[in-house]
């Protein structure tokens, strides 16, 4: 990484909330568009001009560094693509890396009359063509019924509108101007408020095969007697996310892909929190979306007791973080999301191991609590 000031014009570099490349349209004739050969972290892949040429405004940037490099220009006969497109950049799986890495350029489609629609790569060559149901959600409300098409071998495009980064992850997370001008003025405008004025997004169904928190029943009892919604939101259609979200006046939720969802569409009267369940970069992510485009920073719950580590991996997304329930309540009262009247107490070591299973033969406890914190939980139980 360097220390020099970066230029917001210049592709080369990472693309900025504060506009240049990542706030301009790029018109393309006769571009290819080259998809990933091999699944991996980075992968070659991407737009060229007519020529041959990389095009580095159509790269998709994580951080300080681009996830997709330039490819080799294609050889042979290709496919001819006829109409106007706008390049969508590369199609995630995942639901929450949908949401930070493949929505950064749909700001455009306003902006673009007329395009026959998005044109994107797979991010996993071996998932092909396919667009999910939550992938087709998401882009109705931005552009009822537009095209997704998705190139699994090398195309020439007829006209290719490349616009730049406006979101994803790292700086740009916040959004840019016009990216979160067209998101708040398309996503969910057609979707009335409906539902009550305290929400719990959980993660509890999910299960923790990939991480989470233990004790989550626990907590969605708690926040019921207080009045909150326990809401599963990938147990119901985009719509009614939409709905659920725009009508809670307090949201607390479990750090997870859902909370992404949740800020595309957060206002500053709404009061947020953030159960975090692991210590990572991918937390502050999204307390600065919820942030930018809620113009109101959330209130981020950092009470773990510990967090149990599966051997053989640093990955903090695989970590289970053990609820520390007496803080967690404190911190809620204090922000006024709960009472604090109701002393929520903290699990036994029986209970935790309880949860966790078999696996926690396999799994490696680290303690997150100060010694004092240790010494008062103890004094209560």
């Amino acid at each position: 990484m360097s220390d020099e000031t970066p230029d917001p014009n210049d592709p080369a570099g990472q693309p900025l909330p504060g506009g240049g490349w990542s706030e301009a349209l790029l018109e393309l004739s006769g571009a290819l568009v080259v998809p990933p050969v091999e699944s991996a972290f980075v992968q070659e892949a991407g737009v060229l001009h007519a020529d041959g040429r990389y095009c580095a405004e159509g790269a998709l940037w994580r951080k300080w560094r681009p996830l997709t490099t330039a490819p080799a220009a294609p050889t042979g006969d290709l496919q001819d693509l006829a109409g106007t497109w706008i390049w969508g950049g590369v199609l995630w799986q995942h639901f929450g890396h949908f949401l930070a890495e493949s929505t950064g350029r749909l700001w455009a489609i306003p902006q673009v009359p007329g395009a026959a629609g998005l044109l994107f790569v797979p991010k996993r060559p071996g998932v092909g063509d396919q667009v999910a149901g939550f992938q087709r959600a998401f882009v109705d409300q931005m552009a009822p019924n537009m095209e997704i098409r998705v190139a699994t071998a090398p195309v020439r495009v007829e006209r290719l509108v490349v616009p730049g980064q406006g979101f994803g992850l790292g700086p740009i997370i916040r959004g840019t101007r016009v990216f979160r001008g067209a998101v708040h003025e398309r996503f969910g405008a057609g979707i009335a408020a409906e539902g009550p004025g305290r929400l719990y997004v959980s993660r509890s169904a999910l299960g923790t095969g990939r991480g989470g928190l233990i004790g989550e029943s626990r907590l969605e009892e708690y926040l019921a007697a207080e009045g909150y919604e326990i809401f599963h939101p990938q147990k119901h259609p985009m719509k009614v996310q939409i709905a659920r979200y725009k009508a809670a006046r307090q949201v607390i939720g479990a750090e997870g892909s859902a909370l992404h969802l949740f800020a595309m569409l957060a206002r500053p009267h709404q009061q947020v929190a953030v159960i975090l369940r692991r210590r990572s970069s991918a937390s502050n992510f999204i307390e600065q979306h919820i942030e930018s485009f809620g113009g109101r920073a959330p209130h981020a719950v950092q009470a773990l007791r510990r967090i149990w580590m599966p051997e053989g991996t640093t990955a903090k997304r695989m970590g289970l973080g053990e609820i520390d329930f007496p803080q967690v309540e404190a911190e809620l009262a204090a922000a006024g999301f709960v009472s604090g009247r109701a002393g929520w107490r903290d699990m036994t070591d029986a209970e935790v191991m309880a949860l966790i299973g078999r696996r926690a033969q396999k799994m490696t406890p680290q303690l997150t609590r100060s010694r004092r914190q240790r010494r008062a939980a103890a004094s209560v139980e």
